[in-house]
């Protein structure tokens, strides 16, 4: 080996061509001892006596319809802690990685880096008296153009007819699934519905399975329409958590419809990022009632429970001792609530923006019921087509991407300090705004899965 060493960027291209990866992308991280490469649909096998492991590498960021199947034989388990402190057990591979004109063998972990911006990383054991880092630079290397990775890998562009895609619900007579399926069938898929309820799942490291009713295998799904009602959250988000696991692609993930669920949080959230919420107060004790009150500037106002969704679970209190009542009587009943200033020149009115892909696909005006403050078509309110100011999409398109939501209903009212976030549906209805706007969403929300895919119609 030469004295001299190579200098590489904080990103290069390697190649393995026992894996048959012809290119994939590095981070370059000295701070790591091991390098890792992504990996789903991990298995461990036997080939004659020895230890072996198939996985599943999508080596192109952002594109799960390029799989390249590998094998390798497992030198190693080891436990590893991540750069977020999260521990896990990995297998671990020796394989020959190529670096510009070096070659040479290196440990690989197999890890789930699909939420990553890197499908591999290098680290310095694999660098150790070859390299020197130049953060400041990439590609010192060599440089690989989309059209010469296209070409590499199209071999592996299969042209499908169409893509596997599971609902995932409670009932699948309610409108918006009904006119997911008949989208989807629109278009050339595949559409399977599963009731959340009758979905169940093996963990385990090496084959991780989602079973339903009575044992049959949800497996070869490309992705999963989540429609979780709130009483099924908890368990309809750990489904999610396992489809994620096998390597389906949920178009909303877990995290994001946990976070948007939870009101406290997710106002944390926005406040935190500079988006304007109507003044909102949370606290425990029943002796802090009344500072709470006048914090978000006393009656009328708006007590909300923490977790609730479709207008159920909030209340209004139109003197300071009606709200005193009703926040200690939910207080005694260990519920957690928030305390919220009313909005009174919205009129009983707000906006719904339906956001799809970091784009808002159509909007609608709702207006309350005669005697009702909450305007919810399911409670007796009205809908109309609205035209919402360059503010208002900015708003919404900025408060689902900070939940990192692929598809959410976006509620805001406007007010005299402008227009204020209200809160997010990541499960929003279709019926009232197709009907109002006459808009095809359901067809945009599986167009939004085609484009992650990168599925092409024939």
């Amino acid at each position: 080996m030469s004295d001299v060493k190579q200098i590489i960027g904080s990103q290069e291209w390697c190649s393995f061509e026992g894996l048959s990866i012809p290119s994939i992308k590095a981070r370059i991280d000295s701070g790591a001892k091991t390098s890792s490469i992504q990996s789903t649909n991990i298995k461990k096998f036997k080939k004659g006596k020895e230890s072996w492991v198939s996985f599943d590498v999508n080596p192109i960021q952002d594109n799960l319809s390029i799989v390249v199947h590998c094998e390798s034989k497992i030198c190693d388990v080891r436990i590893v802690k991540s750069s977020s402190g999260i521990t896990s057990k990995r297998f671990v591979i020796k394989e020959k990685v190529t670096i510009g004109d070096q070659s040479y063998e290196i440990e690989l972990t197999l890890a789930n880096r699909d939420g990553m911006d890197f499908r591999m990383l290098l680290g310095r054991e694999a660098m150790k008296n070859r390299f020197i880092v130049d953060p400041s630079k990439n590609f010192m290397i060599a440089k690989v153009s989309e059209e010469e990775l296209e070409n590499k890998y199209s071999h592996l562009l299969h042209e499908k007819s169409g893509l596997s895609i599971g609902l995932l619900a409670t009932d699948r007579s309610l409108y918006s699934n009904k006119r997911l399926i008949e989208a989807g069938k629109a278009r050339g898929h595949d559409m399977h519905f599963y009731n959340i309820q009758q979905c169940y799942m093996r963990l385990d490291t090496v084959t991780p399975e989602v079973r339903y009713r009575g044992g049959s295998i949800i497996q070869d799904l490309d992705a999963i329409i989540p429609r979780i009602r709130p009483s099924m959250t908890f368990y309809g988000c750990a489904l999610l958590r396992q489809f994620y696991s096998i390597g389906t692609y949920c178009l909303n993930s877990d995290t994001s419809i946990s976070q948007s669920r939870d009101k406290l949080f997710s106002s944390q959230l926005f406040s935190g990022n500079d988006i304007q919420i109507p003044i909102t107060g949370f606290a425990k004790s029943p002796l802090d009632t009344k500072d709470l009150i006048g914090m978000v500037g006393g009656a009328p106002l708006v007590i909300k429970l923490l977790q609730s969704a479709q207008g159920k679970g909030v209340v209004s209190a139109e003197t300071d001792k009606a709200a005193e009542s009703v926040i200690n009587a939910f207080k005694s009943l260990q519920a957690n609530i928030l305390v919220q200033e009313f909005i009174k020149e919205a009129a009983g009115k707000d906006l719904r923006c339906f956001v799809v892909n970091g784009k808002v696909v159509a909007s609608i005006e709702r207006t309350a019921s005669k005697g009702e403050f909450r305007s919810n078509i399911h409670m007796g309110g009205t809908a109309k087509k609205v035209k919402i100011t360059m503010e208002e999409r900015r708003l919404a398109i900025k408060a689902a991407k900070i939940l990192n939501l692929t598809v959410a209903g976006v509620d805001i009212i406007r007010s005299n300090k402008g227009p204020l976030l209200l809160e997010v549906n990541s499960s929003p209805g279709l019926e009232g705004i197709e009907m109002a706007t006459g808009k095809d969403i359901a067809n945009e929300m599986i167009i939004a899965i085609e484009k992650k895919l990168k599925f092409k119609k024939q």
